[in-house]
């Protein structure tokens, strides 16, 4: 559903994307690579905070180039960063509903809200403040906060960083839930090979700013190259 076409971003004499193309079609897409290979970056493009000198990135064949960041979250997109954005003053509930009246259809935001709760396994949580919840419940209302208001593709920027291996595996269960549930793609970023190989249907490798593999994911994690540059094995 998402496009990649010759991307190329620069900060100075940096290029942390050249000419970088691929296309993200399954449900649950991989995006893997070294530290300061250019994957943050690239969710940055795709989300509309950072704007390439070169090329495009289109959603189900539609340029996004020129749109700004809310647009692209009123075609579908959503995006969560790498340290959570949960207001501790907040309940659970407002924390996702606070989303929720920005991109639900008119009258929709209180069920839209309530379903990615349930969804996410919060409704016992529902009303306690942000400040009280652990961190497996914070990486869970973001989670939710991304599921309102009908999303289309969903970008997720290491969602389970510092989670214990239980709550990984239920995180990993709510991310192969969400297709069948929402009819949306789900976009990872994640150092966890063994979670990428678990839930990614197919994975874009990049290695300074360029593609060093696409396909499935069985048969990405098997690459020399892609071995050599990001488990750090032959």
């Amino acid at each position: 559903m998402i496009g990649i076409d010759a991307i190329t971003v620069q900060f100075g004499a940096v290029k942390p994307l050249d000419d970088l193309t691929a296309a993200f079609n399954a449900p649950i897409c991989g995006l893997i690579g070294p530290n300061g290979a250019g994957k943050t970056t690239l969710l940055n493009v795709i989300s509309g905070f950072v704007t390439p000198i070169k090329g495009d990135v289109r959603l189900a064949g539609t340029s996004l180039k020129g749109l700004p960041p809310v647009k692209r979250i009123k075609a579908g997109l959503r995006r969560s960063f790498q340290h959570e954005l949960v207001v501790g003053e907040l309940t659970a509930r407002n924390n996702v509903m606070a989303m929720a009246d920005h991109v639900s259809a008119k009258g929709e935001a209180a069920r839209d809200t309530d379903r990615a709760l349930a969804f996410c396994g919060l409704d016992a949580m529902r009303n306690i403040a942000g400040r009280r919840l652990n961190l497996f419940q914070r990486r869970q209302v973001e989670l939710a906060k991304t599921l309102v208001g009908g999303p289309r593709v969903i970008l997720l920027d290491e969602p389970c960083a510092g989670l214990n291996d239980s709550e990984t595996d239920a995180f990993r269960t709510l991310l192969q839930a969400i297709h069948a549930e929402y009819d949306a793609q789900v976009i990872l970023i994640d150092h966890d090979a063994d979670l990428i190989a678990a839930a990614c249907h197919e994975t874009l490798v990049i290695d300074f700013g360029h593609r060093l593999a696409m396909g499935p994911t069985a048969e990405v994690l098997q690459n020399d190259d892609v071995r050599r540059a990001y488990l750090g094995t032959m």
